[in-house]
Formats: C-alpha cells, structure tokens, sequence
C-alpha cells in the first residue's frame, strides 16, 4: 500500500509570515489563498495519521554549512546579516500550519529540501512512497522539491492552490509546463476529501 507523506516548503514567518521581506509572494499567497488551503489540507492529513514535514530553510550566524556565493539571490539575500538566522523568530513555521506532532526537516544550503539534509532518510524509515508538496515558491523550491523527489524515486502531487510564485502569469506556466511533468496536480480540496475516512498503515 502506498505509504504517502506531505512535504510543506518553506512556510515560515520570516518568507510568507509576519516577518516577511517577500511582500510580492505573500501578496500571491494571500490572492490564492495558500495558507488556507494549505491548512485544509494539513489538517486532513494529520486526521488519517499522514505525515506532515515542514522543510525550512536557515542560516547560521558564522554561515557554517551554507554556500554563500555560488548564487546572484542568496547573495542578496546576505546583504541583510540578520536574514533567516537559526534560533530567530524569521524561521519558526507560520502559526496556522504548525502543529506539535509535525515533524521539520531544516537546510542551511540550496533550494530545495532533499540535497543536503536527512529528509530522504526520514521519508524511507516510515516506509513513504509518495509525497505531497504544499507552499512555497514556484520560481525555486516547489521545482527544486519536485525534481529531486521524483529522482529518488518518490511519486508526487503537487497541490496548485497551496503554492505560489511570483509573479502569476511565470507561476501558472511554471504549474503546466515544470510541475506538469513531474507530477500530478490537484486541489486541497479535492485531496482531502480523497483522505476522509482512511487510515494509511
């Protein structure tokens, strides 16, 4: 039996929440309604025992770990010395999605969430098959999460009203013509009435 797992990319109050330097993705957030429909579907998934990773990004105040010029967006992400620091308020997981059996998977390096940290290993000792993305952004890490995923021999859904990039016309074609073909599409809705009533072992 497919074992499945939801993947919830970058949630924190320092990207999408009240400490923010993003205001354009909130504001996409905020039009699609992301978080809400990111909530629905964590909530269905907690309630048929699915698990729920939120994959975080960080850095340590010395950037142990993080390669910091490799790449025109991180470094302008580090004129600010403060950005998304460990142990700060900037990387907790917004409050509507955060729930105390959830587990979180953090990365000090790239993009998305598989190279570099132990979540392939978390996702294979509970036997998961299948993940489930949610969040955020459609321009790097929603990509970076598919592809990487799917190379390790994941199947995976990406739920298109629980994502979002900037700006909304490169978001919609990044949906069909990236996302499109490395996994299924498909509403929060519509998943989490597909979980009502089941109970995955």
């Amino acid at each position: 039996m497919e074992r499945v797992a939801v993947l919830v990319m970058e949630m924190q109050r320092g990207v999408v929440g009240d400490l923010t330097k993003f205001p354009d993705l909130v504001d996409a957030c905020i039009r699609h309604d992301v978080v809400a429909n990111a909530a629905r579907l964590l909530h269905a998934a907690r309630a048929v025992a699915i698990p729920v990773i939120h994959c975080t990004a960080a850095f340590r105040p010395d950037r142990a770990g993080s390669h910091t010029g490799n790449c025109p967006f991180i470094v302008s992400l580090l004129n600010d010395p403060g950005h998304m620091l460990d142990s700060t308020p900037a990387i907790e997981i917004i409050p509507e999605l955060r729930d105390g059996g959830d587990l979180e998977s953090r990365r000090y390096h790239g993009f998305s969430p598989f190279t570099g940290t132990s979540l392939d290993m978390t996702l294979r000792s509970m036997g998961v098959t299948a993940v489930v993305a949610a969040g955020v952004s459609l321009n790097l890490g929603i990509p970076g999460l598919a592809l990487e995923a799917v190379n390790l021999g994941y199947r995976v859904t990406v739920v298109k009203d629980a994502v979002a990039g900037i700006p909304d016309d490169y978001a919609r074609a990044v949906m069909k013509h990236t996302i499109g073909l490395l996994a299924i599409r498909t509403a929060a809705a519509d998943l989490a009435a597909a979980w009502t009533g089941r109970t995955l072992t």
